[in-house]
């Protein structure tokens, strides 16, 4: 088969390995890709956002499956364009991407449907929205309605913070028009779990769950990011906890979907609280998540291409997916100054040294190439470096041991990621 694989983290470096291990494969192309998906296929100098270049491209190459990464191009109409054009899509349609495109639908449907959920309101008035969250109190949770690529949600724990938030979202336009309303909603309290399946229609196969670690300091400290790193399987979720989440979480959403006219075809992500009270769902998005895939595909013992393929095709049932008992751990490796402004330019060496110890794997993300051929940062997010262990914790020794490697003037990155894990498994 001849695929075309669209973006370029580290999600699709991970996506790409994989993508590249298939003995279905005859080709892999992706766009716009990086140094790291370079060693998997052939990168193309096409945004990722740029539907009309993507399709014309699919055309060209004839390309039989296309994989988007992110979800931006999702929400654009790049599954409607495939189709159209005759091309399979492993991806929703824009009406379905609305799941991820606008917080306000999945509230929606999330009430249509019966899924435990935050209680919410959404505001497109700041002044309302102020006046509510002074009403309620803090701890509050103010989120973005549309994309805002993880930099969209403040868990304010005062009404000062959660004013702040609303009047950096609606007034000071930090993000465009995915701030013009906001969605405001109780602060669930409770371990946060990532759910993954591959969903068609109503069909819903599960693939697996992940943590993942979205504040940029030690201790869940300072702002949110596009996630910090990642441990597979998360603590106290196991396979049967992951399947009582799928058809309280799922399963519904689908069929509400279907009775909407809107079917969702594609890989769903549900980010859910465990609570006291039982799992409720924070957000869907309509895609892999990063660093979560990274872990979770480390772990993937079947070939990912004809499941993306079936997918595609509404054919999930006949769907086999395994994972290795085995555990991993995902460490991301971040500009400094990332989730504001970061440093760029900064020479990147020590890879290959990482990557020979065993059950490790570094995934690139916001890399490119000087003139002089270097390996340089290009990227809030530079690298998610990976590790496969029996246990968890050794999972973590290896991960960490990859990230001293590698030589980067410039890097950060958490040194707790898996603690609270490690903590539970010790109780």
């Amino acid at each position: 088969m001849r695929v075309l694989l669209v973006g370029s983290g580290g999600r699709e470096h991970a996506l790409a390995a994989a993508l590249a291990a298939s003995p279905d494969l005859t080709q892999l192309f992706i766009a716009p890709g990086n140094p790291g998906t370079a060693l998997c296929g052939t990168n193309v100098a096409i945004a990722s956002g740029d539907v009309s270049a993507l399709i014309a491209f699919a055309r060209q190459e004839a390309i039989d499956l296309v994989v988007p990464g992110p979800e931006a191009p999702l929400v654009a109409g790049l599954a409607d364009a495939c189709a159209e054009a005759g091309i399979a899509c492993a991806g929703p349609t824009q009406a379905a991407a609305a799941l991820e495109g606008s917080k306000t639908f999945t509230k929606e449907i999330c009430d249509a449907a019966g899924i435990p959920t935050a209680r919410w309101e959404r505001f497109d008035d700041p002044a309302h929205a102020m006046a509510m969250v002074r009403r309620r109190g803090a701890p509050i949770v103010v989120k973005a309605d549309g994309l805002a690529a993880g930099k969209g949600v403040v868990v304010a724990q005062t009404v000062t913070e959660a004013e702040t938030a609303i009047s950096d979202l609606m007034t000071s336009d930090k993000l465009g028009d995915a701030g013009r309303s906001v969605v405001i909603e109780e602060c669930l309290v409770g371990e946060e779990v990532s759910l993954f399946a591959f969903c068609s229609g109503e069909t819903a196969v599960l693939i697996g769950a992940a943590q993942d670690h979205k504040r940029i300091g030690d201790g869940d400290t300072g702002p949110n990011t596009g996630g910090m790193g990642a441990i597979s399987p998360p603590a106290r979720f196991d396979r049967a906890a992951q399947d009582h989440a799928l058809d309280l979480m799922v399963r519904p959403m689908l069929k509400e979907m279907v009775r909407r006219g809107t079917p969702f075809h594609g890989v769903i992500f549900a980010g859910l609280m465990l609570t006291t009270d039982g799992p409720k769902l924070i957000e869907y998005n309509v895609r892999f998540g990063d660093p979560e895939a990274q872990a979770l595909l480390m772990r993937l013992n079947t070939d990912l291409l004809p499941a993306l393929t079936a997918l595609a095709k509404g054919s999930l049932p006949e769907v086999t997916i395994s994972f290795s008992d085995e555990a991993s751990a995902a460490v991301v490796m971040a500009a400094r100054g990332y989730p504001g402004s970061y440093i760029k330019g900064g020479t990147i060496e020590g890879l290959e040294e990482a990557e020979a110890i065993p059950g490790v794997r570094v995934f690139q993300a916001g890399t490119a190439r000087n003139a002089k051929g270097d390996l340089v940062a290009s990227g809030g997010r530079v690298l998610t470096v990976c590790a496969t262990a029996p246990t968890l914790r050794d999972a973590l020794v290896r991960a960490y041991r990859g990230v001293e490697a590698i030589r980067w003037d410039d890097a950060v990155w958490r040194t707790d990621i898996g603690a609270r894990a490690l903590a539970e498994e010790g109780r």
